[in-house]
């Protein structure tokens, strides 16, 4: 089942950064090689490492913010993102590859508005041997006519977390004042 949810997440993720630089292709030709060659890297790491049980959490760090700057290529002024990965004491923590993308997905997803300006934040930081990721973002879901997704990446997350971690985990998500949240701790244990 888990492996299963993998395969499920890799072309989700794929068709989504598909989708930002097909968009680009005709407004912004320059910016849409530049997002197909980091593309590229992130399918390198997709490919290799999405595949192990564990990965440190230095790599997975890398990952999100090389996606989350990828992202950035497409928006403009109107969309304001932010992230502040704490100078994490120690890296060296073993995590599932690949648990956070939904949650970055999904802000930028749901995030975004043509017409308002909008927010995206997201956090990483450590306490107590718990890694905790925020993301927060302007709540602006798509219509019952928008097709655009297929809908499995909160669903996804919440079974792969379940699999992983048992009882090492918790994760909540909603919406408050016009804000969608979200919050995932997980227990870690140090690497190898």
């Amino acid at each position: 089942e888990l492996q299963h949810l993998k395969y499920q997440l890799q072309p989700h993720f794929v068709f989504n950064i598909l989708n930002n630089i097909y968009s680009l292709i005709d407004t912004a030709p320059k910016t849409a090689q530049e997002t197909l060659h980091k593309l590229s890297k992130l399918m390198r790491y997709m490919l290799y490492y999405a595949k192990k049980d564990s990965i440190t959490l230095a790599e997975e760090i890398d990952f999100i913010e090389k996606y989350i700057r990828l992202m950035q290529l497409k928006h403009d002024e109107k969309v304001k993102i932010d992230y502040r990965f704490s100078e994490l004491q120690d890296k060296s923590y073993s995590i599932a590859p690949l648990l956070f993308v939904p949650l970055v997905e999904n802000a930028f997803k749901h995030g975004v508005s043509t017409q308002d300006v909008s927010d995206i934040f997201f956090e990483f930081y450590l306490s107590d041997n718990k890694l905790i990721f925020k993301s927060e973002n302007s709540n602006h879901p798509k219509t019952s006519t928008d097709k655009s997704g297929s809908g499995i990446g909160l669903e996804n997350l919440t079974k792969r977390l379940e699999l992983i971690y048992p009882s090492k985990h918790t994760f909540h998500f909603g919406v408050l004042d016009g804000k969608f949240i979200a919050e995932l701790q997980i227990k870690l244990e140090n690497y190898g």
